[in-house]
């Protein structure tokens, strides 16, 4: 499994409902292009948000794997602090918004068929449930799993994946990736 975190440079300082990528972020997937290839029997399973479907558009313009949205690699903080408010910008398209925007990509449907129930301030023990049932999905696919998320959710993949001990130091970064051999 590839983890991908969206391009950044987003407007974070104006939280912003739905931003897109900036002509920096768009460079940089461009660049990531160059160190991973997503193959016809890979699949991309991507956050229900403008800027990482916008994300999934530059890696998949020349090779096209299959894409799913769901709402289970949404945004989530980490470290996980029910104090803290949702930024604007990590608010989630809506079922019915992926549905007129994006017809063409599926939905993958395994354990939160509510979308309105965010991922971002989910309990630790729901959201485990949850992720596990993406996993379990993930490993009955062909080829490479590409995820296509935000920091904090793919440092909370990472942690359910057996890394321990990560901090917001282990992000990712802006458009940085990690392969996870086994999941």
């Amino acid at each position: 499994m590839y983890v991908i975190p969206a391009a950044s440079n987003t407007s974070f300082k104006n939280n912003r409902l739905h931003p897109g990528l900036t002509a920096q972020g768009k460079e940089q997937i461009k660049a990531l292009c160059k160190l991973i290839q997503v193959k016809p029997d890979d699949t991309i399973v991507v956050s229900p948000t403008k800027r990482t479907l916008e994300t999934v558009e530059l890696l998949t313009s020349s090779a096209r794997g299959r894409v799913m949205i769901s709402p289970l690699v949404g945004p989530r903080m980490f470290p996980q602090d029910s104090s803290y408010t949702p930024l604007g910008c990590d608010q989630i398209y809506s079922r019915a918004e992926v549905g007129m925007l994006y017809p063409d990509i599926q939905v993958i449907d395994v354990g939160l068929n509510d979308w309105e129930e965010s991922i971002n301030q989910m309990p630790a023990r729901h959201f485990t449930l949850l992720a596990e049932s993406l996993l379990a999905w993930c490993r009955k696919q062909k080829g490479h799993i590409f995820m296509v998320s935000h920091d904090g959710t793919i440092t909370n993949y990472r942690v359910l994946l057996g890394e321990y001990e990560l901090t917001r130091n282990d992000f990712l970064g802006e458009a940085g990736y990690c392969t996870i051999r086994h999941v």
